[in-house]
């Protein structure tokens, strides 16, 4: 990935209804080569998907939760047991005093009480403790870091032919 490819994922995470020629013009392109830039960047995946950000809590998803859930065995091969939950909105298996942090999103504090009864009802699970959200200041996109912090390659050292390297 290049400058190029950073700016026009930067345009794309800001606004993704933007016209190719508004990215060409972010990008110095014409519109025809940034139409063919996020192509390609999504052929490689780069792109995942695109999509709209929703507000939550209009949509019903009004109290945000943090859960950790502990367990009595490795709980990386129950992917599904959690994802079969509506609710949780992300799963990641983490390193520390539980097993997964799970980020859940219900409509009231009865509801996530609920969540907490079927997180209980999966095979493994020994506990849970739930951090619920009072107010979110910012929640932030993926950060395209720019060419310059990519680490430089390393080079081996040149010998010259006659062995008269550096000792």
């Amino acid at each position: 990935m290049d400058h190029i490819d950073r700016v026009l994922l930067t345009e794309l995470q800001r606004d993704a209804t933007q016209s190719y020629a508004a990215l060409g013009r972010a990008a110095g392109l014409s519109a025809g080569a940034a139409h063919e830039r996020v192509r390609k960047l999504r052929e490689r995946g780069v792109i995942r998907r695109t999509t709209v950000e929703v507000d939550p809590a209009v949509v019903g998803g009004g109290v945000l939760a943090f859960v950790m859930v502990d367990a009595h065995a490795w709980m990386g091969d129950s992917a599904e047991a959690f994802a079969a939950l509506p609710e949780i909105v992300e799963a990641h298996v983490i390193a520390g005093s539980a097993t997964l942090l799970v980020k859940v999103r219900t409509t009231t504090t009865e509801q996530l009480q609920d969540v907490l009864r079927r997180l209980y009802a999966i095979e493994g699970v020994s506990g849970t403790q739930a951090t619920v959200v009072l107010e979110t200041f910012f929640e932030r996109p993926v950060t395209v870091r720019p060419v310059t912090e990519q680490p430089l390659p390393v080079r081996p050292a040149v010998v010259p032919p006659d062995g008269d390297g550096p000792s």
